[in-house]
């Protein structure tokens, strides 16, 4: 194997400190071409689907990939701004929040930065511009909450996968999740509870996170039980008796049992339980996308205002948020100042050594 190193490269070069922040991904535009390279990708990943790859793959490229891109499509162009898709742009909108307040405090030494694990801008594409920047050791903190396989573990392994081409290894801190994160459950608190001096206390309030099959709980998965543990640390935070809320799980695909309770199902066996009003948040979702605003945010208000339900409320994402980029920085914090407090590496005098042994720089 060729080991690939930086074009260019200088041994003088300060070194910096990279922080890469990662979400999910999104297809470059609502096109059915574009849709199919983005599942393509993302459903091809073995994190995700955990099937025998032959049997996948007959499944993938002759069922899934010829129906689902065009559907998938037409949803997504439902959501789509001007300046692409909402995950991207508010992804976009955290990096510079986060960048502005991390370089206040630290300069320029610190290089602030997002990829997708699946689309465009790519953690391979992101990874090389930082160590073209001299990054010489590396906070990821990918923006799931709640750890599972098919997300946090599915990072890692496209940064390993970039790290085991490469000729020079950043030091490397990997922020795995933190569904109990006190700044984390804070600011989710207290968007709920802002969202609610305005539109006053519903009947129930719903905690609806993304599914996953109920075999990878069975085999280990932490995901089922952080996610319930994230909505007993908000509900204890604002108060609220075990009848007042509930925890569900969404965006279900294919045949098998995923976790239960399901929130579609859920939301139409409301109404026939006295339950009129709700308000909907999801706390796993560090960004609002697809997944919160087409089906949260319609189709399953549909579900429960046509079962006999007469008020549903989605309660935003955090988004750009000040608390939420307020709890990014004091996530990173602690690795932050430990690598800045250590003595910079004299790039003056790695360059006169690399010179008398005959480099070009």
């Amino acid at each position: 194997m060729t080991y690939q190193g930086v074009k260019n490269f200088s041994h003088a070069q300060a070194d910096k400190i990279g922080v890469l922040i990662t979400n999910l991904g999104t297809p470059d535009e609502p096109t059915t071409p574009a849709l199919r390279r983005y599942l393509k990708e993302f459903l091809s990943d073995p994190r995700v689907v955990e099937v025998p790859r032959p049997i996948w793959w007959f499944i993938l490229n002759g069922v899934i990939l010829n129906i689902r891109p065009k559907r998938s499509a037409a949803a997504y162009r439902e959501v789509w701004t001007d300046e692409g898709s909402p995950l991207l742009t508010h992804t976009q909108a955290q990096t510079q929040a986060l960048r502005a307040a991390i370089q206040k405090e630290y300069g320029d030494r610190v290089v602030v930065e997002f990829a997708m694990r699946y689309g465009n801008p790519s953690i391979a594409s992101v990874l090389e511009k930082l160590q073209a920047a001299g990054v010489r050791q590396l906070i990821v903190l990918p923006l799931y909450p709640q750890y599972s396989g098919a997300t946090s573990a599915s990072t890692f392994d496209a940064i390993s996968a970039d790290f085991r081409k490469r000729r020079w290894l950043p030091d490397l801190h990997f922020i795995s999740h933190y569904p109990d994160f006190g700044p984390y459950i804070h600011a989710v608190a207290e968007k709920i509870r802002a969202f609610q001096s305005e539109k006053g206390i519903p009947d129930k309030l719903i905690f609806s996170y993304h599914g996953i099959p109920k075999r990878y709980l069975l085999q280990g998965d932490p995901y089922h039980c952080e996610c319930y543990k994230t909505s007993r640390l908000i509900a204890e935070y604002l108060g609220l008796t075990k009848d007042q809320y509930l925890t569900t799980f969404q965006s279900r695909f294919g045949r098998e049992e995923w976790l239960k309770p399901y929130t579609d199902e859920t939301l139409k066996a409301l109404p026939s339980q006295g339950v009129k009003s709700i308000q909907v948040v999801c706390p796993g979702f560090s960004a609002d996308c697809l997944e919160t605003i087409e089906e949260i945010g319609q189709e399953n208000r549909e579900y429960f205002m046509e079962s006999g339900g007469e008020k549903y409320d989605y309660i935003p994402a955090l988004n750009a948020d000040s608390d939420h980029i307020s709890m990014m920085h004091a996530l990173i914090e602690p690795q932050l100042s430990h690598w800045l407090s250590q003595p910079e590496r004299n790039a003056s005098a790695t360059q006169a050594y690399a010179n008398a042994l005959g480099a070009d720089q």
